[in-house]
């Protein structure tokens, strides 16, 4: 998860929602990202998205068999969707996300029984890192906007 959470810094560092993501086979990172929405202007530039892209192209499969998905936040349904795709069996996030999380506070996609395949959840790991870089963020964003406002 640390290595999930420079990526988000890398995000922050561009003024992008500090999240990040990684992808693990065998002990060993095979990809690596972070979000890039603004920095693209792509609705789809979330940190798994990237990631799993990544992955699929250095393994030169779709499958992610045998993977694990480190993300600081908890997916989205676009992305929760894509690991359900990719076959990722098992997805460990540091903190819920309430507005739009489809791993078990909106929605919970990992063991919906419609679906063709299922995930493992470990929530809450390093959940205050996680869920601080994310606040702080915010913060700074609405102390800037105000700032803005009042020049």
């Amino acid at each position: 998860m640390r290595y999930a959470i420079a990526e988000a810094g890398k995000a922050k560092a561009k003024n992008e929602v500090p999240i990040g993501c990684v992808i693990v086979k065998s002990d060993r990172i095979i990809a690596r990202a972070h979000n890039l929405r603004e920095t693209s202007q792509d609705p789809t530039g979330h940190a798994e998205l990237i990631a799993i892209r990544k992955a699929a192209r250095k393994l030169g499969s779709w499958r992610l068999l045998e993977t694990v998905l480190y993300v600081t936040l908890e997916p989205c349904t676009m992305c929760m969707g894509a690991v359900i795709l990719a076959r990722i069996p098992k997805v460990i996030f540091g903190c819920y996300d309430p507005k739009g999380g489809a791993a078990g506070s909106l929605y919970d996609l990992s063991n919906d029984p419609r679906l063709n395949h299922k995930a493992e959840l470990l929530p809450r790991v390093l959940e205050s890192e996680c869920s601080g870089l994310l606040s702080d963020f915010f913060a700074q964003l609405r102390t800037r906007k105000r700032i803005i406002r009042t020049t």
